[in-house]
């Protein structure tokens, strides 16, 4: 159905209020629950899941280093509002409705971090095999930076998700607030998402595959799912009043399956000042950023001398493109407002020290590590890391403390953003081979040399764009400690069959 753009006006996310803060830390609760939510003038209200109520959910603001808990409490509904594909993961035998929190990019210990099979049911019912806690405790002991929170329950997380039970998590710190960056009413989140609707408002997610025959179960999951319509903050297609300034935008792709690639139809560019674990090394001048699922960007955008403007937030959707195909617009800025003061605020050219791992010459371990595909029992298309399910014995068992590289072959015909659990890596370099020779014989022939990260990646990150055909290689130091956590491809229709493997940091004197 189509929907008319940019008459609904960017909503802000409501900051969560804790229920306790002492010297010993800030304690929150927060509620998962059925609502509905209008999220178009001309939508009907359409039936959601949200943390506290709200999709997406309130804004967890922290400082660095102070411990946060966070009760998560599931008071949703038995049956689920989406399909539901029985025949993974064992899901037939588990509650429909399981819920568990990921915070993305924390560093935290494995009973806090929401591991696929720590699931519980409204009440904490019912509770997985790997459930510990009630309470989740995040240290926040890392840099400032943008992280966001999600459910992660295994074999439902795509629906869970797409459901809207998603959320933004910022930490700051004292250095940042002599940055001189845009702030207060000139920061603002970015949540972009995609949907789609039936005629009564009502969310719309495939039960099959298009091509789904009688062999196939019924519901059957998908091995994607991008939406016809775009969502920033909960709203389709929204729009923003801004002032002739500067201004900070803290940008999370939250998207299932869908990769962005941003842009201002005014031409301007992007200063981006962060990734996925805080500030850059140096501000990066951008004409586009290129932001797949999971991946967090900070950035700030100049209104000056735009007044009276109307600017585009664009998608790029390549040559190839369907031409009725709206999502090619994101949002629209509306540079209508009058200057409330002097814009003191700068874009600083350097941000922070971002020490070399790989110049600590302390290697432990390099890992060869593949993305490929075969076929599961039904015929469906079953991507793997590493060649392995989930259920297969864990195979990463780096040492605590241990700096490894890992080297990530993709053998499939399409990208894959991979996220690490735990820890926060740096990019060393991608390197191009011949796919079809590789899949012929197995001959590993590189057709060009290792292509350093681009710039605005150079930075810290915990989720990564792995292209096809090339080995994309990350070093990280698996530490503060140890248990067992995950990897996967952050496309969710991926994580939940079977591209998602467990490793398991050890400890050495063990």
């Amino acid at each position: 159905m189509r929907l008319q753009k940019f008459v609904d006006r960017l909503p802000t996310m409501d900051k969560l209020k804790p229920v306790s803060r002492n010297k010993d830390g800030t304690y929150y609760e927060v509620e998962m629950r059925e609502f509905h939510q209008k999220l178009h003038r001309d939508l009907r209200p359409t039936r959601l899941w949200g943390y506290n109520g709200e999709f997406p959910g309130p804004t967890i603001e922290a400082e660095e280093g102070e411990k946060v808990q966070v009760k998560w409490i599931n008071n949703l509904p038995d049956r689920h509002l989406l399909p539901v594909d029985r025949s993974i993961h064992d899901v037939a035998h588990h509650p429909e409705v399981r819920t568990v929190t990921h915070l993305h990019g924390s560093v935290t210990r494995p009973d806090s971090d929401g591991y696929p099979e720590a699931w519980f049911t409204r009440g904490f019912r019912q509770t997985g095999p790997f459930f510990e806690r009630e309470i989740y405790e995040y240290p926040n002991r890392q840099r400032p930076t943008t992280l966001w929170y999600h459910d992660h329950a295994m074999g439902i997380t795509r629906l869970n998700v797409y459901a809207g039970l998603a959320g933004m998590y910022v930490i700051r710190g004292k250095k940042e607030k002599d940055m001189n960056l845009p702030s207060g009413n000139y920061e603002i989140p970015l949540i972009i998402t995609d949907r789609s609707f039936e005629e009564d408002g009502s969310l719309s997610y495939p039960r099959q595959p298009d091509d789904a025959g009688d062999h196939l179960p019924d519901p059957s999951i998908v091995p994607a799912f991008n939406g016809d319509t775009i969502l920033v903050n909960g709203k389709v297609w929204p729009y923003q009043e801004v002032e002739p300034r500067k201004y900070r935008f803290r940008i999370l792709n939250a998207s299932n399956t869908r990769t962005y690639r941003l842009s201002l139809d005014s031409g301007q560019p992007f200063y981006q000042i962060g990734s996925d674990g805080g500030f850059l090394q140096k501000t990066v001048k951008q004409e586009v950023l290129s932001i797949a699922p999971s991946e967090r960007m900070d950035v700030i955008i100049d209104f000056t001398g735009y007044k009276d403007s109307r600017i585009i937030l664009r998608n790029d959707l390549g040559p190839d493109a369907d031409p009725e195909d709206e999502t090619d617009e994101v949002l629209e800025w509306r540079v209508s407002l009058p200057l409330s003061g002097k814009d003191t605020s700068r874009i600083p050219a350097y941000l922070s020290t971002i020490p070399s791992l790989k110049d600590q010459n302390n290697i432990k371990t390099i890992r060869n590590l593949s993305l490929s595909g075969e076929e599961d029992k039904f015929g469906r298309p079953l991507l793997l890391l590493d060649g392995r399910k989930w259920e297969d014995p864990i195979t990463e068992k780096p040492g605590l403390g241990d700096t490894e590289i890992w080297a990530i072959r993709n053998l499939t015909n399409f990208p894959h953003p991979i996220h690490i659990h735990l820890i926060q890596f740096q990019v060393l370099d991608r390197q191009p081979f011949d796919l079809d020779r590789y899949n012929e014989d197995g001959t590993l022939q590189f057709t060009g040399p290792p292509v350093p990260p681009q710039p605005n990646e150079r930075g810290w990150k915990d989720t990564i764009a792995a292209p096809s055909g090339q080995i994309t290689r990350v070093i990280a130091k698996f530490e503060p400690f140890t248990g067992d956590y995950v990897w996967h491809c952050h496309i969710l229709e991926h994580e939940d069959h079977d591209m998602m493997r467990p490793f398991r940091v050890r400890n050495p004197k063990e």
